[in-house]
C-alpha cells in the first residue's frame, strides 16, 4: 500500500485506512487501478447523500449514515445485475471530529463488507454540511437496463415495501417507529446477489425502488416505450406500513424486474429468504396504470428532488 505524506488530512486518511483494514486496497495514489474480467463490461454509478436531505443526524447514528449512503449507491449496481469491484467515497465534514468520522467509516465498512467489495479511494474535505458522495464500480457480462421491457412481460418486485416511509412518518411526528420499521429504514440491503440470480433466470430489465414503486415503474415504462399495469392488492406491504406507503415510499432499494416468462419464485425465496412477488405486467400504451378493486386509479407520483 502506498505510503502517505504528512498533514492533518493524511492523518485522518491513515485513521480510516487502519479502521477499514483489508476492506481498503490501494489507497494512496492519485487514482485506483482495477483489473476487469475478460469479456465483462465496466458499470459505474455515483450517488450523493446530504444532511437534512437524505438523512438527519438527530434521527440516525453516524454509523447508520455511512451504511445507508454506500448501500444506496451499491443498489444502483444491483439494478444493473453488476458485481461490485470497488467503492470510492468523498466525505465532506462540517467539523473536525474524528470520533464521528470513524463512526461513519464503520458504517461504510458494514456496507462494503455486506456487498463483498472493497474501498479503493476517495476524498476528504471541510464543508458547511455533512455529505457523502459515493462512486461504485462494478462489472457484468450482460448488464440489465431499464429499456428491455416488452408488451406482455411479467413485472416482479423483491421484498416487502413501505417500511422506510412508515418509519420516516413516525420520526417526523416525533414518534419512535417500531424496531422492525426502524431497522428497515436504517439497514436497507442492496440486492446484488439477488439481481445476478434474477438476470440468470429470466429478468430482462430492472430498476431499484428508490423513488417509490409506482414512480420507478414509470421509469421502466418510459425507457422501454410500454405501459405497465400494477395490481395494488398484489404489492407486498411491510408489516406496520400501509398500501400507500408501499406504492409511494422511496429508499426501499428493492428490485423491480421484468421477465418474458415466469420466474421460479419458490427457488428465489429458498435461495435468498426474501419474497419475490408478481405484481403486474407490461401493456400497450405508456406510463403506469394502477388497478385497485378492479378499477384503474391514478398512481402516486413518488419522490422527486426538484418537484415543486
Amino acid at each position: 500500500m502506498t505510503e502517505l505524506g504528512k498533514g492533518a488530512e493524511f492523518d485522518l486518511i491513515r485513521a480510516l485506512r487502519a479502521r477499514w483494514g483489508k476492506l481498503a486496497v490501494g489507497l494512496g495514489d492519485d487514482a485506483s487501478v482495477l483489473a476487469m474480467t475478460r469479456g465483462d463490461r465496466l458499470v459505474v454509478s455515483v450517488d450523493a447523500a446530504f444532511d437534512r436531505v437524505h438523512f438527519r443526524t438527530d434521527w440516525f447514528s453516524f454509523r447508520e449514515i455511512g451504511y445507508r449512503a454506500i448501500t444506496a449507491a451499491l443498489s444502483d449496481l444491483a439494478a444493473m445485475a453488476a458485481r461490485p469491484t470497488g467503492v470510492l467515497i468523498a466525505l465532506a465534514l462540517p467539523r473536525n471530529d474524528e470520533r464521528e468520522l470513524l463512526e461513519i467509516a464503520d458504517g461504510i465498512a458494514d456496507a462494503v463488507s455486506a456487498a463483498g467489495t472493497v474501498i479503493v479511494g476517495g476524498n476528504l474535505a471541510r464543508a458547511d454540511v455533512l455529505s457523502l458522495s459515493t462512486t461504485v464500480l462494478g462489472e457484468a457480462h450482460a448488464p440489465l437496463g431499464r429499456a428491455g421491457v416488452q408488451q406482455g412481460d411479467l413485472i416482479y418486485v423483491t421484498g416487502e415495501l413501505g417500511g422506510p416511509r412508515a418509519a420516516l412518518r413516525a420520526l417526523s411526528g416525533k414518534q419512535a417507529p417500531s424496531p422492525a420499521l426502524r431497522q428497515r429504514l436504517v439497514r436497507p440491503v442492496a440486492r446484488i446477489a439477488e439481481a445476478r440470480w434474477l438476470a440468470g433466470n429470466g429478468a430482462v430489465a430492472a430498476v431499484d425502488v428508490s423513488d417509490g414503486l409506482a414512480a420507478d415503474a414509470g421509469h421502466l415504462a418510459a425507457a422501454s416505450g410500454v405501459g405497465i399495469e400494477l395490481r395494488s392488492d398484489a404489492v407486498p406491504v411491510f408489516p406496520g406500513a400501509t398500501p400507500d406507503d408501499a406504492l409511494a415510499g422511496g429508499e426501499e432499494f428493492e428490485l423491480l424486474v421484468a421477465s418474458r416468462a415466469p420466474i421460479p419464485i419458490a427457488d428465489f425465496v429458498q435461495r435468498f429468504g426474501v419474497p419475490l412477488t408478481l405484481i403486474g405486467a407490461a401493456t400497450r400504451g405508456e406510463g403506469v396504470q394502477l388497478l385497485r378493486d378492479g378499477e384503474r386509479v391514478a398512481p402516486p407520483t413518488g419522490y422527486d428532488h426538484f418537484s415543486t
